[in-house]
């Protein structure tokens, strides 16, 4: 750094490539401008703290002005924005070294200092909450200001100064009269530039700093206008910090609201520190209502990510998708305030901290279900089927997902059960959980391939959700027992002990009846894989199934309706033997003309009951009018 005196100021030029750093901070660093007044702000909490920490061993540097506080002055009329500190202060050197170059940090090169003080002083009193890289997010401020001026004097000390920059690549630094400085501590004055003058508005102000600075560890007042009396705007307290013990529900529901914009009282509030490895307080909330972000397609969560109670981002993924309705916060005093929101998602500390906070949330909820039903089922059917995307992305969690689950059965009603009750009331011989998949309950209960299993009381899954069609095939058990659709491959009835077996067990075909199986299986061989005799069947004629391996029948036409399937496999016709129609068909061994009419006939109402439509309209229409005309004529 070269310096040049003239008078009592002195011109600097800048160690680093300032313009082109500059225009790194401005372009690329951060996302919006609003970022600047949270590093403002967290700078004067950091000196705040700096002041504190000192203060322990030398209280006469806290004067006749003890309690901590950062103001703000708004001058419409003057195009500035003022940020005024009572912390630590700098003196010349410091001024320099902290604002000469944007490479070095004055935060760093203090917790050096505290560092190398508590190797030397065992018992000493902790370090420093400290926040920010001062050297680093002021500068962001150049964002907004066509110049920033900065009037400081040090705590205990009688000599001020003025640093001044427009930020092009020098800076200068002056001597001024002390009372021209506060009497302790930093002022800030940004010249804005005329496209942010809004960062004079009282309204948008005291937004960013509720929304992002909020609760930061200092009161922080606001001053509309220069000469008009200051307000408060921030207590400088964070709930989180408190003891559970001094926390209200109210308190919890009007912070739950404002967090997360909701209007509702939440359903579960999750709120604990961890402490060990990694040191960090968890706020998070299971709202009491949808909310309307819920299913975006980014399917971004809304957790706000805080250091040192300093708002960061609230897209830190702090929850994996499939938790993406918690509301609430993590506070950490692990992580640096680093130069961009997108960069401290890289830190390896952030992924510590997301799987102990998702851990905790989803053991509460598991105790909300233990403990309060009636308020577990609404959080079910409020969430569940975000939920449930855990069971196909979380192998880790999967088993404990599954076990909050719950699900809509064939003897349910209109309730629903756990995989847990599924499986205690398993009948004799049952070795799977069996399930089907559809849009809707309502339709999927009137599905034929059910008929088999309903007669021999039999529970099955209903599921609904397109994310159910997914997770079924990711998983390969519950409790050792497998899952198996209803609507591919075997049934496996044979083995399951009913209710009363004389009248559940399926009948055997007859001679005749084989035959025309076989007949139809010849006919139909370009449609489908296999025509056979369905034990699965009771008061249909005939259903459709799909085969042994790959996607069931419902899966399939999500993919191919999602473009992801070129081609489907031929499904499996299955035909009810007992069948009034199918016993008169099997009477007609010479009738050639009228079973293969009837072959085709029969597999497009499989497909019909299956919500198909018949594969060729024109051929379906000509078959059942010669099927009326020969019936019309008899």
């Amino acid at each position: 750094m070269t310096a040049a005196a003239k008078g009592s100021v002195e011109n600097h030029v800048f160690e680093a490539d300032v313009a082109k750093l500059l225009h790194l901070m401005v372009h690329s660093v951060y996302s919006d401008k609003d970022v600047f007044l949270r590093e403002l702000i967290s700078n004067a909490a950091d000196a705040c703290e700096k002041l504190r920490y000192e203060a322990i061993e030398n209280p006469a540097l806290l004067g006749t002005d003890p309690q901590a506080k950062i103001a703000l002055t708004l001058d419409e009329e003057g195009k500035r924005l003022i940020v005024e500190d009572n912390g630590i202060g700098m003196g010349r050197e410091e001024l320099v070294e902290a604002l000469g170059t944007i490479a070095r940090s004055g935060t760093k090169a203090f917790m050096e200092r505290i560092e190398a003080a508590q190797k030397e002083k065992e018992g000493g009193a902790a370090g420093a909450q400290l926040i920010g890289q001062f050297g680093v997010g002021f500068y962001s401020a150049f964002m907004v200001a066509e110049r920033i001026d900065v009037a400081t004097r040090r705590a205990g000390a009688s000599d001020a100064f003025l640093w001044s920059s427009d930020g092009k690549g020098s800076y200068t630094v002056a001597a001024i009269d002390p009372s021209e400085a506060p009497a302790r501590g930093t002022r800030i004055t940004l010249h804005l530039l005329d496209d942010a003058k809004q960062y004079t508005s009282k309204w948008t102000v005291e937004k960013i700093v509720k929304d992002q600075s909020g609760h930061v560890p200092v009161p922080i007042t606001i001053i509309d206008k220069p000469g008009e009396e200051a307000r408060q705007i921030a207590d400088g307290s964070a709930l989180w910090t408190k003891s559970k013990g001094d926390i209200s529900k109210q308190d919890y529901a009007e912070f739950y609201r404002g967090v997360s914009g909701q209007y509702d009282d939440p359903a579960l509030t999750v709120h604990f520190r961890a402490e060990g490895r990694h040191e960090y307080t968890a706020l998070a909330f299971v709202p009491g209502s949808r909310p309307f972000d819920l299913f975006d397609p980014d399917r971004k969560g809304r957790m706000k990510l805080y250091v040192k109670r300093v708002f960061i981002t609230d897209d830190a993924d702090l929850m994996p998708r499939y938790l993406r309705f918690v509301r609430g916060l993590v506070d950490t005093a692990d992580l640096p305030l680093n130069v961009s929101r997108e960069m401290i998602q890289e830190s390896p500390i952030l992924g510590a901290i997301r799987k102990g906070v998702t851990n905790r949330v989803l053991k509460d909820i598991e105790k909300l279900a233990e403990n309060e039903p009636e308020t577990f089922a609404t959080v079910w059917e409020t969430f569940g089927t975000v939920l449930k995307e855990g069971i196909y992305e979380d192998f880790e969690r999967r088993q404990q997902i599954l076990s909050l689950s719950r699900f809509r059965t064939t003897t349910s009603g209109e309730g629903v059960r756990s995989l847990a009750d599924y499986v205690k009331d398993m009948k004799d011989g049952q070795q799977a959980i069996y399930y089907i998949t559809g849009d809707n309950a309502q339709q999927i209960l009137a599905s034929p391939q059910l008929e088999g299993f309903r007669a021999k009381g039999v529970e099955v899954l209903l599921l609904t959700d397109p994310v159910d069609s997914f997770w079924v095939t990711a998983v390969p058990d519950f409790d050792g027992k497998a899952f198996k659709s209803v609507t591919q491959g075997g049934a496996d009835l044979a083995t399951i002990g009913g209710a009363d077996e004389a009248e559940t067990k399926p009948v055997e075909a007859t001679p005749a009846v084989t035959d025309f199986v076989t007949f139809a299986k010849g006919v139909l061989s370009d449609a489908v894989s296999d025509v056979r005799v369905s034990d699965r069947l009771r008061e249909s004629a005939v259903c459709l199934v799909a085969p042994e391996h790959g996607p069931d029948r419902h899966l399939e036409k999500i993919l191919q309706g999602a473009g992801r399937l070129s081609e489907t496999a031929k499904p499996v016709l299955e035909v009810n033997p007992a069948h009034d129609l199918v016993k008169a068909l099997a009477g007609r061994p010479d009738d050639q003309d009228l079973k293969t009419d009837a072959a085709h006939l029969l597999l497009d109402q499989a497909r019909i009951l299956d919500g198909d439509k018949p594969a060729d309209p024109k051929a379906f229409a000509e078959r059942l009018s010669r099927l009326f005309d020969r019936a019309l004529k008899a």
